[in-house]
Protein backbone atom coordinates (compact mmCIF):
# COMPACT_ATOMS: atom_id res chain seq x y z
CA UNK A 1 0.00 0.00 0.00
CA UNK A 2 3.05 2.62 0.91
CA UNK A 3 4.22 1.80 -2.79
CA UNK A 4 0.80 3.35 -4.21
CA UNK A 5 1.05 6.11 -2.23
CA UNK A 6 4.38 7.09 -2.61
CA UNK A 7 3.89 6.66 -6.58
CA UNK A 8 0.71 8.75 -6.46
CA UNK A 9 2.86 11.28 -4.25
CA UNK A 10 5.84 11.38 -6.75
CA UNK A 11 3.67 11.39 -9.83
CA UNK A 12 1.12 14.08 -8.32
CA UNK A 13 4.19 16.99 -7.43
CA UNK A 14 5.53 16.57 -10.69
CA UNK A 15 2.22 16.68 -12.76
CA UNK A 16 0.62 19.50 -10.57
CA UNK A 17 3.52 21.70 -10.73
CA UNK A 18 3.69 21.23 -14.86
CA UNK A 19 0.31 21.91 -15.13
CA UNK A 20 0.70 24.98 -12.79
CA UNK A 21 3.96 26.35 -15.13
CA UNK A 22 1.46 25.49 -18.32
CA UNK A 23 -1.52 27.53 -16.97
CA UNK A 24 1.25 30.81 -16.06
CA UNK A 25 2.50 29.81 -20.16
CA UNK A 26 -0.95 30.44 -21.09
CA UNK A 27 -1.62 33.35 -18.84
CA UNK A 28 1.26 34.76 -20.77
CA UNK A 29 -0.46 35.14 -23.84
CA UNK A 30 -2.74 37.98 -22.70
CA UNK A 31 0.52 40.24 -23.26
CA UNK A 32 -1.08 42.52 -25.60
CA UNK A 33 2.41 44.07 -26.53
CA UNK A 34 3.11 40.78 -27.92
CA UNK A 35 0.19 39.04 -29.06
CA UNK A 36 -3.16 40.04 -30.75
CA UNK A 37 -6.65 38.45 -29.06
CA UNK A 38 -10.21 38.84 -29.19
CA UNK A 39 -12.60 38.87 -25.92
CA UNK A 40 -14.05 35.67 -27.45
CA UNK A 41 -10.67 33.95 -27.55
CA UNK A 42 -9.67 34.97 -23.91
CA UNK A 43 -13.15 33.53 -23.09
CA UNK A 44 -12.69 30.60 -25.07
CA UNK A 45 -9.54 29.82 -23.22
CA UNK A 46 -10.65 30.40 -19.90
CA UNK A 47 -13.87 27.76 -20.28
CA UNK A 48 -11.88 25.12 -21.50
CA UNK A 49 -9.61 25.36 -18.68
CA UNK A 50 -12.58 25.45 -16.31
CA UNK A 51 -14.20 22.48 -18.02
CA UNK A 52 -10.88 20.69 -17.57
CA UNK A 53 -10.09 21.79 -14.40
CA UNK A 54 -13.94 20.55 -13.34
CA UNK A 55 -13.49 17.23 -15.44
CA UNK A 56 -10.65 16.61 -13.38
CA UNK A 57 -12.12 17.60 -9.46
CA UNK A 58 -15.61 15.40 -10.86
CA UNK A 59 -12.84 12.45 -11.04
CA UNK A 60 -11.10 12.48 -7.64
CA UNK A 61 -14.33 13.21 -5.94
CA UNK A 62 -15.38 10.21 -8.50
CA UNK A 63 -18.96 11.54 -9.63
CA UNK A 64 -18.31 11.13 -12.62
CA UNK A 65 -16.11 10.09 -15.43
CA UNK A 66 -13.69 12.39 -17.60
CA UNK A 67 -14.15 12.96 -21.58
CA UNK A 68 -11.58 13.27 -23.81
CA UNK A 69 -11.41 17.23 -24.31
CA UNK A 70 -9.87 18.42 -26.66
CA UNK A 71 -9.30 22.18 -27.75
CA UNK A 72 -9.19 25.06 -30.58
CA UNK A 73 -10.01 28.68 -31.20
CA UNK A 74 -10.93 27.85 -34.78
Amino acid sequence: MRDKRSKFVQLANRRVAKAIDQMRLIGNLSNTAAYEFTEEDAQKIVTALQKATDATKARFSKTASMSEQTFSLD
